[in-house]
């Protein structure tokens, strides 16, 4: 199959986060299994959801790893110009929901494999795809365990997220919860008899709006922007009319660390204000949502000068947005980011890659892992 037709069937399933993905996993599954390839589909802990992941090559081998993610952001937004589940062409434009991020990585890398299975590589070549990307790297965890009873441990592993098919060597790490706060309810003109829950998550936010001040002060790390760690709210709800008091508030909350930084340790000051509001009746949970730890590759690292090499362009120091890739490198593989699309198109109406976009990217790998594969274990 042509990559522009993998991408049709990889789009058309509504593979969004946080739903079940058999459909998708299932299809991509028999895909590789027509191609002679093992593939071992991964249940994850909720039952709905499975990782996939697949090999060309012996499994004895320390192997290179594409990894992706297979499901997407909701596509609600009226401003659609079409069925975001539908591969739509405009010219050298196609149209689709994760078209970017990043369901054309997966078309390109399944488009290369016939030519891997011929080629017979020395070194294997993995395919990790995961679920539940975009809730906070929730299903590549699971993945990323099992590999010792996958393979060899991988060499390197290439994220496919939308670079414009430049490396990038960095992201920051992330940690995210859900907070919340239970007074008691009451008639607005005795708040004496009642606890005003979204008073007590003012002295919450004020902490972290304390903490995230701070951090502007350093450590700094002049690859990213801004150059320091950050904490933000980034949702409040609570109260239900003017006159009651009210019982209940939520807040969500994150923090993005720089290389070095816990992303979850950012976050200790808010908690330790949360638990206070408990000397003073309130009743207070904490719920992580997610987690992920920053990515940071040395230029050094032969995956990075492997890769830089056959882009033909020299990697990106940082970006904003964060992947999975940290997580690789928390397991000890190295792992840098490479993929076709703009990440500035993601999570928006009418989200596109183009053709020529996804033909460069599916050379690349072709190189790329021809390259890997021949080279001595």
């Amino acid at each position: 199959m042509r990559p522009d037709e993998i991408l049709a069937e990889l789009v058309r399933f509504p593979s969004v986060v946080g739903q079940p993905n058999a459909a998708i996993a299932g299809w991509i599954a028999q895909y590789l299994e027509d191609l002679g390839v093992e593939v071992q589909v991964l249940s994850g802990p909720e039952g709905d959801r499975a990782n996939l992941f697949a090999t060309i090559g012996p499994r004895d081998v320390p192997g290179l790893i594409l990894s992706g993610h297979m499901d997407v952001v909701p596509a609600q937004e009226p401003q659609w110009s079409a069925d975001p589940f539908q591969l739509r062409a405009e010219g050298d434009r196609l149209f689709g929901r994760g078209t970017s991020d990043m369901k054309g990585f997966l078309a390109a890398a399944l488009a290369v494999i016939p030519a891997l299975v011929a080629l017979k590589p020395a070194r294997p070549i993995h395919l990790a795809f995961s679920y539940d990307e975009e809730a906070g790297c929730r299903g590549a965890p699971h993945l990323i365990a099992q590999l010792p009873s996958l393979c060899a441990p991988p060499a390197a592993a290439v994220i496919g997220e939308p670079s414009g098919l430049r490396p990038i060597l960095a992201h920051k790490g992330k940690a995210a919860a859900r907070v919340e706060i239970q007074g008691r309810s009451g008639h607005s003109s005795r708040p004496d008899l009642g606890l005003n829950a979204i008073h007590a998550m003012g002295r919450v936010i004020a902490a972290a709006e304390e903490a995230a001040t701070r951090l502007r002060g350093g450590p700094l790390d002049p690859v990213f922007e801004p150059p320091y760690s950050t904490i933000q709210i980034g949702m409040i709800r609570g109260g239900e009319a003017l006159n009651i008091i009210p019982d209940r508030c939520i807040i969500e909350i994150e923090a993005r660390a720089i290389a070095g930084a816990s992303p979850a340790a950012l976050l200790e000051p808010i908690r330790e204000a949360l638990e206070r509001s408990r000397a003073h009746g309130f009743q207070t949970s904490w719920q992580p949502i997610a987690a992920y730890p920053a990515l940071s590759l040395s230029t050094e690292a032969p995956i990075a000068q492997l890769l830089s090499r056959i882009a033909g362009s020299p990697p990106l120091p940082a970006v904003s947005y964060g992947t999975e890739a940290g997580l690789y490198q928390a397991a000890g593989i190295d792992a840098i980011i490479c993929g076709p699309g703009d990440i500035a198109r993601a999570h928006k109406p009418d989200e596109y890659i183009t053709r020529g976009e996804l033909a460069d990217c599916v050379g690349l790998l072709r190189r790329l892992c021809t390259e890997f594969a021949r080279q001595a274990p």
